[in-house]
């Protein structure tokens, strides 16, 4: 059987992975829309987090595989369509995640200073579309919308020393403006309150250990709440002792002379109305913020203006309130309200022999683990549907051969996983010069004249 994974991402890989090692005969070709491979492992993990982008190694060793092949540089819905690759492949699964954000929706949100913490994100970590972001950091104050991880991997590398950050992979060009950066204090706002946060203990306690960072908690956002997490389940109570031991702390006492420190913060029940223009009207000088409170408890809790409001001086604004997945071809059914493919169990519905797996398949949620978890899922229904001869294994097909002259007659070359290994042996030798892991190539014809393309 020939299967194609649409999107070389954790989701993709992991579901290739998961039908090469369960049927001994299936052939998996990976597609990708950029020339490199590894989608959020590559463009989402934080540079001071290597140990997160270790699964690379046994992404690379199922690359390496004889029965799986990688072509980068083809964009599915464009280059080719679904359709196309149906008639190619017995098994089409699609993988691809979500290359959008969600939007606020509200006055303001596309002044200059605000940025979506997708767009912020892919800019330190060298994703194409992004190297030209330059963000402003010209201010002292910055607010994220969010309590989710990645608004405190903005945070932490918006407030990180510049030698702790000179030692990982985190791009040149975000390097040098992060050494300029007059922000010292970063405040992160969310809508309901400290039981709601969705940021996981490890990276608290990262943020709060951070040199030359002080955290600011208010002790009156966590009364009571020591009681209210007597019987939550174990990772939410630890997290909210956390919050409010860190609350409680008196800071230490520090001659005057010494340096301000820089200093962030965690605001609730805050629910952004209106970003507010400068007098000029072109760019940030705040927000407007809709006081809340909450109607119900725990992760349910629903925040419900108060009618008051609060204005919140920052010259920067990242929203970090959620990645969203996009409909890639007419021909693949999607639900826009919840920005997913519809499917039971990774099968999409009413259409036989596409699958789904990831970000698309649940919606943008979760770590590499979850994701992990879910693809195999997904390629156990593939597996199930070769075995239990729903799919039609009978006649053959010829995968990527059918593909090619396509590809041809539409200029499109592909870059394959051997291509990769030579942007990825001139990222490694420029980052050595440098004293770091890798030197990323943020340019997509940089790498295309690289390998000869």
């Amino acid at each position: 059987p020939r299967v194609c994974v649409v999107g070389s991402g954790p989701a993709g890989f992991y579901t290739a992975q998961h039908i090469l090692k369960h049927h001994g005969r299936a052939q998996v070709d990976i597609y990708e829309k950029l020339p490199v491979p590894f989608g959020l492992v590559r463009f989402g993990v934080a540079p001071d987090h290597p140990e997160v982008k270790n699964v690379i190694n046994a992404f690379t060793q199922t690359a390496r595989s004889g029965r799986c092949a990688y072509y980068g540089n083809i964009t599915v819905g464009r280059d080719v369509t679904v359709a196309e690759l149906r008639q190619a492949y017995h098994a089409v699964v699609l993988s691809y995640g979500a290359e959008d954000n969600r939007v606020l929706g509200i006055p303001g949100e596309n002044l200059s200073g605000v940025y979506s913490a997708r767009a912020f994100v892919g800019w330190y970590n060298g994703l194409p579309e992004n190297r030209d972001l330059n963000p402003d950091l010209s201010c002292e104050t910055a607010l994220i919308l969010g309590h989710g991880n990645v608004a405190l991997d903005i945070a932490r590398i918006l407030l990180s020393p510049l030698q702790l950050l000179r030692k990982t992979d985190i791009t040149d060009g975000s390097l040098a403006a992060l050494a300029c950066s007059k922000v010292k204090r970063v405040w992160l706002v969310g809508r309901r309150g400290p039981l709601q946060v969705a940021f996981t203990i490890k990276e608290l306690r990262e943020m709060i250990n951070l040199p030359g960072a002080r955290p600011v908690l208010n002790p009156a956002d966590f009364t009571g709440l020591e009681d209210a997490v007597k019987d939550a389940p174990r990772p939410r109570k630890r997290l909210t002792e956390l919050m409010i031991k860190t609350a409680l702390e008196k800071p230490l006492e520090k001659p005057l002379e010494t340096v301000s420190p820089r200093e962030w913060g965690l605001k609730f029940q805050r629910s952004p109305q209106e970003v507010l223009p400068t007098a000029d009207g072109t760019r940030a000088r705040g927000i407007l913020m809709a006081l809340t409170r909450l109607e119900g408890s725990g992760d349910s809790a629903k925040a419900i203006p108060t009618g008051d409001m609060e204005e919140l001086e920052c010259g920067l604004v990242v929203s970090s309130i959620g990645y969203r997945s996009l409909p890639l071809d007419p021909a693949v059914p999607f639900d826009t309200q919840r920005g997913v493919i519809p499917n039971s169990l990774g099968r999409v519905e009413g259409v036989p022999g596409l699958y789904c797996s990831g970000w698309v398949k649940r919606g943008p949620t979760g770590v590499i683990i979850t994701t992990m978890n879910d693809s195999f899922d997904t390629a156990q229904s593939v597996l199930e549907d070769l075995q239990g001869g729903v799919l039609d294994v009978s006649t053959s097909r010829d995968g990527f051969g059918a593909m090619e002259s396509i590809l041809r007659s539409r200029g499109v070359r592909p870059v394959s996983f051997s291509d990769w290994e030579k942007i990825d042996a001139a990222e490694v030798a420029r980052g050595k010069a440098a004293g770091k892991p890798r030197e990323k190539i943020v340019d997509l014809q940089e790498m295309l004249r690289l390998i000869g393309h």
